[in-house]
């Protein structure tokens, strides 16, 4: 629950932007922008119902830029934590790395409410980039390998509905807080409680396991099991056919090249992750850009999410479905979803104009995105799962680097940024269908495990 719940101030981190980057209406009392700072401030008069970066920092016209480089800084800086924090959480362990990822990210988040100027703070937005995407990543990882291979689906989807709930809640917060510093301190505050509890947690069984640790491991699953009121259990493990020799080097990222299994694998998996990137918070980050209420439209763009669970619950465990064939329905509904926008009228009738069909694209990406992280963690064998998250998370981050800036351009057309998210919607569903299921397969726990016949099957297929 403690990790579950960790997600709702990811969320915030990662939102940050949509209202602190926002800009109000304003009014320039003479013809033309002023060339200097100094003498905007003295013409420009912005509305009085919230502050953000831009009123403070007068972030308007040749200046506006600045605010799409604030996040898309951020998201270069979850693309470093991916490739950083994945392959060093394998060899140091998941709890360790996931601690100090945390306690950065409250140091750099105060950082930024505080930062006096906007140098600072587009710099401190990349270090909680930095921080926030390798131990959101770690903790993914350490919520799946606290409980077996069947609760997987429905844990990795608890862990992506609590974060869409985090967007809704974050939203709330912004409607009560106008002030975007107090905002600021106010959402990354809850990461100081999160990170005593944290200390808690126990260490994953799986990792321990795969390290050849099993004394350790049989003592983390006799704690789990004390917690879920069971009494002590008579538990032995075998020792792990992955254990490595002392001679031996740990599994690292260029197995993921050398293995014919995994090299097209992980090709594939690092576009659709991108797609789904660049979909995801492309459709999030222009809950801004929309007509209608600020606040109300980003709380949507969270809440619509909240569907997606129970759909990816019921849909991944039937037979005739599974995981690829759902993700791939997914993915092309939300393509075509967005694509259907530029058939519809602009007005500010939500249930007429292309508000609603955002929606219901951002909709079927979340349960896209949400299936993904639960169908990789799958099709990795234990050693290198981080590893191959953190690759495709990586390239995933290409996609949020690129998102911000799609939403200007609405200056041609307002249907092109849905347009662009539909057709790289689509190419993503279309390819997923050369992935394997793994609905009821067994999950490797080394690599040469994937050698064995019982896991030939998943390169097969």
């Amino acid at each position: 629950l403690i990790v579950l719940y960790f997600k709702v101030y990811v969320a915030s981190q990662s939102m940050l932007i949509v209202l602190v980057g926002a800009v109000p209406r304003y009014h320039i009392d003479q013809e033309g922008i002023p060339a200097s700072r100094a003498e905007l401030a003295k013409h420009i008069r912005f509305a009085s119902n919230f502050t953000s970066i831009v009123t403070e920092w007068y972030l308007i016209d040749r200046e506006a830029y600045k605010v799409s480089l604030a996040s898309s800084l951020f998201f270069a800086g979850l693309l470093i934590g991916n490739i950083t924090f994945g392959p060093l959480s394998d060899k140091l362990g998941r709890k360790p790395v996931y601690i100090s990822g945390l306690f950065f990210d409250v140091i750099f988040g105060y950082v930024t409410a505080l930062a006096p100027n906007y140098d600072i703070f587009a710099v401190s937005r990349f270090f909680v980039g930095i921080v926030n995407g390798g131990m959101a990543l770690v903790s993914f990882v350490l919520t799946q390998e606290y409980v077996g291979k069947s609760f997987w689906s429905f844990t990795g989807s608890l862990t992506n509905v609590t974060f869409a709930v985090g967007i809704a809640v974050f939203a709330l917060l912004g409607y009560c807080i106008r002030e975007w510093r107090y905002l600021a301190l106010v959402s990354n505050t809850p990461g100081v409680f999160f990170l005593l509890l944290s200390f808690m947690l126990p260490e994953s069984p799986r990792w321990l396991y795969s390290q050849g640790k099993t004394a350790e491991a049989e003592d983390v699953l006799q704690y789990i099991a004390l917690c879920n009121g069971k009494e002590r259990l008579n538990l032995k493990l075998k020792p792990s056919a992955g254990t490595l020799r002392k001679d031996e080097l740990a599994p690292g990222i260029l197995n993921l090249v050398k293995q014919p299994v995994l090299r097209w694998r992980t090709i594939l998996l690092m576009y659709i992750w991108y797609v789904c990137s660049f979909v995801y918070y492309g459709l999030t980050l222009n809950a801004g850009e929309l007509r209608g209420n600020l606040y109300l439209n980003v709380a949507l763009s969270g809440l619509v999410e909240v569907p997606a669970f129970p759909l990816c619950m019921f849909f991944i465990e039937k037979s005739w479905s599974g995981r690829r064939k759902t993700m791939t329905c997914f993915l092309t509904f939300a393509g075509l979803a967005c694509v259907f926008t530029m058939f519809l009228p602009t007005n500010d009738n939500l249930l007429l104009g292309p508000t609603l069909l955002a929606l219901c694209g951002k909709m079927m990406v979340s349960a896209a995105f949400n299936i993904l992280y639960i169908y990789t963690s799958e099709l990795y064998p234990t050693v290198l799962r981080n590893a191959g998250l953190g690759v495709c998370s990586m390239s995933c981050r290409f996609g949020g680097i690129l998102a911000p800036f799609v939403p200007s351009m609405k200056s041609l057309s307002p249907s092109i940024p849905f347009v662009v998210f539909g057709i790289t919607g689509l190419s993503a569903g279309f390819l997923t269908l050369l992935l394997p299921e793994t609905l009821n397969k067994p999950i490797a726990e080394s690599i040469d495990s994937l050698q064995s016949p019982r896991y030939q099957v998943l390169k097969n297929e």
